[in-house]
């Protein structure tokens, strides 16, 4: 199968760093499973000129250094999930490489996330800290497990919507995790009642598939990213508008209230 190339807008770049608006629908890091799609570590040893080179020990071992991982993972720093858009920060070199992802291990990165979340969340600001791991029974889901990874989630309701159709209330909400667990927004909306719209992993099937029938994606969107550049040490803010097709459901609902 021919791989298609893909478009990717930069909204930054220097010496050191190369920060991109991620559309949906694109895996972030090469994978077996990805052998029939470009990601976006291709389009990042391509654009930047970093040659994958296979460790000669594995990750954790005695040899490794965290320098390679940077050329293992193609200079991304973290991670988003294939059907989330927004801000993704990327290394250019080693050295930044290994900066900013201690800034990640050490929690000093400031994120903030958008999300479209079913029903009216009340409070309208809150804090979720429950632990989260991946389920035993279903490698590809994660959830509220004893022994789980500690988590956290501050949130604020931006506004309350309403489906005329159904009369269904939303919350169009502001998410600020302090840590960085898989699906952790995701799951974290869905313990307190609340899965985002059209997650076909959390939302449940069927609402999940009633919802795909208006966006064909996950309502989660990265906004924000606070720094400190890995050079100049000082800070620097990123910032990623609303993805249009997530904008145009928004204009579907009608607003109840402003927060």
């Amino acid at each position: 199968m021919e791989e298609k190339p893909i478009h990717i807008t930069v909204l930054y770049e220097d010496t050191d760093i190369l920060v991109v608006d991620k559309p949906a629908g694109i895996t972030v890091n090469r994978a077996e499973t990805t052998k029939h799609e470009t990601t976006i570590q291709d389009w990042a040893e391509e654009r930047l000129h970093i040659k994958y080179q296979m460790p000669n020990v594995k990750y954790g071992e005695e040899g490794w250094t965290p320098e390679q991982d940077f050329y293992v993972r193609g200079g991304i720093v973290h991670r988003l999930d294939k059907e989330t858009s927004g801000v993704l920060i990327l290394a250019k070199n080693a050295r930044a490489f290994v900066e900013l992802q201690r800034q990640f291990r050490e929690r000093e990165v400031k994120k903030v996330y958008q999300a479209f979340a079913h029903g009216k969340i009340n409070p309208a600001t809150g804090t979720i800290s429950v632990p989260v791991g991946r389920l035993p029974w279903n490698g590809k889901q994660f959830g509220i497990v004893p022994g789980g990874k500690e988590s956290k989630t501050d949130y604020t309701v931006d506004t309350y919507y309403q489906f005329s159709k159904t009369k269904e209330f939303f919350s169009f909400v502001s998410l600020f995790p302090h840590s960085g667990r898989t699906h952790q927004i995701r799951v974290h909306l869905k313990y307190i009642g609340h899965p985002i719209f059209a997650d076909f992993l959390y939302a449940g099937r069927k609402t999940s598939r009633n919802d795909r029938k208006l966006l064909a994606r996950v309502f989660l969107h990265a906004a924000e990213l606070r720094i400190m550049h890995p050079t100049t040490k000082k800070q620097i803010h990123f910032v990623s508008p609303l993805a249009k097709e997530l904008q145009d459901l928004l204009d579907k609902f009608v607003i109840i209230e402003k927060v």
